[in-house]
C-alpha cells in the first residue's frame, strides 16, 4: 500500500528528518582514523534518544545497530562493530533512521577518513549528484520512474563508467521505514505510480567504481561488491508537496542541493 500523508503528517516527518540530519552531522564529526564503527553507532544513538526519538534500525528484523556502517567495498547494511576501526583513506557509508511521534526519517552519506583519493572523491561526488537529480524529479504530476531515470542519467553522464547496484534502492516511507513503492535507481521515465502531494520517498542511489554485482555476507546483512571495488551510497527522505519537493532530512530542506535544478523548496 502506498501511504499518502496529510500536510500535518508531513510536518511530523520533517521533525523526524531533522533528528536524522542532526545524528548524521554528529557522526560525521567523529569520523577519523582509529575510531570504531561501534563508537560511531553510539554517537548516533545518543543523539537520536536525546532528541526524544527512537532509532529506526536498532532491532529491525534483528539488526543490532543504530546506523548501517558500510566501509569501502561494503555497499549497504554494514553492522557496527567494536572490532572494526577505520583507517586513513577508508570510505564509510553511514545510513541512519529515526522515529519521532510515530513517523520515520531515513538518510545516508558517504565520507572519507582523511583526504580522499581522486577516484574516491569522484565516486562520492557522482553518487551524491545522482541523488539530487532524482530528488529534483519528486514533483507532483510526474511518475515514479522519472526519479529512477534521472538518477541513472546522472550516473551514466559521468566520465567514468560507474556501476548502478541492482535490486537495492529507495522506498516509500512514513509510519513504517519501508513502504511501497520500491524506487529503483535506473529505468525509463514516465512509468509507475503517479507522484502526488503527500507521498514521501527515500531516494538512495548506490554506485560502484567497478562491476555493480553484489553478494551478501554470511552475517545476513552486509552487502559487498562482488569484485571488491569501492561503493558509495547517499540517501534523503523527500516529500512531494504542491509547491515541489521538500527534502525532509536536509537541514535546509534541500535548498542547496536543488538549486542547480532551478528548484526552491520549503525550508
Amino acid at each position: 500500500m502506498i501511504q499518502i500523508k496529510t500536510a500535518h503528517e508531513i510536518e511530523l516527518m520533517r521533525a523526524a528528518g531533522l533528528v536524522v540530519a542532526g545524528a548524521l552531522a554528529a557522526v560525521r564529526a567523529e569520523v577519523r582514523a582509529r575510531v570504531t564503527t561501534a563508537e560511531l553507532d553510539a554517537v548516533a544513538e545518543d543523539h537520536i534518544r536525546s532528541a526524544g526519538a527512537v532509532p529506526s534500525f536498532l532491532g529491525y528484523h534483528g539488526f543490532t545497530g543504530t546506523i548501517c556502517a558500510s566501509v569501502n567495498d561494503e555497499v549497504v547494511h554494514g553492522i557496527p562493530a567494536a572490532g572494526r576501526a577505520l583507517a586513513e583513506g577508508d570510505n564509510i557509508s553511514i545510513d541512519c533512521g529515526a522515529i519521532l511521534s510515530g513517523w520515520h526519517g531515513d538518510s545516508a552519506i558517504t565520507v572519507t577518513v582523511g583526504e580522499p583519493s581522486a577516484s574516491d572523491a569522484a565516486l562520492i561526488a557522482a553518487t551524491e549528484r545522482s541523488m539530487w537529480a532524482g530528488l529534483a524529479k519528486a514533483v507532483a504530476g510526474g511518475r515514479l520512474t522519472d526519479i529512477s531515470s534521472a538518477v541513472e542519467d546522472s550516473i551514466t553522464a559521468e566520465p567514468h563508467r560507474y556501476g548502478i547496484v541492482d535490486h537495492y534502492g529507495g522506498h516509500g516511507i512514513g509510519t513504517e521505514m519501508h513502504q511501497d513503492p520500491h524506487v529503483l535507481n535506473y529505468g525509463r521515465p514516465g512509468r509507475g505510480p503517479k507522484l502526488v502531494p503527500g507521498l514521501a520517498l527515500a531516494i538512495e542511489p548506490m554506485v560502484t567504481v567497478g562491476d555493480p554485482s553484489t553478494v551478501e555476507l554470511e552475517d545476513g546483512w552486509t552487502v559487498v561488491t562482488e569484485d571488491g571495488s569501492r561503493a558509495a551510497h547517499f540517501e534523503h527522505t523527500v516529500a512531494i508537496t504542491p509547491e515541489g519537493p521538500w527534502v525532509l532530512t536536509a537541514e535546509d530542506g534541500g535548498v542547496a542541493g536543488l538549486a542547480p535544478f532551478g528548484i526552491t523548496p520549503r525550508t
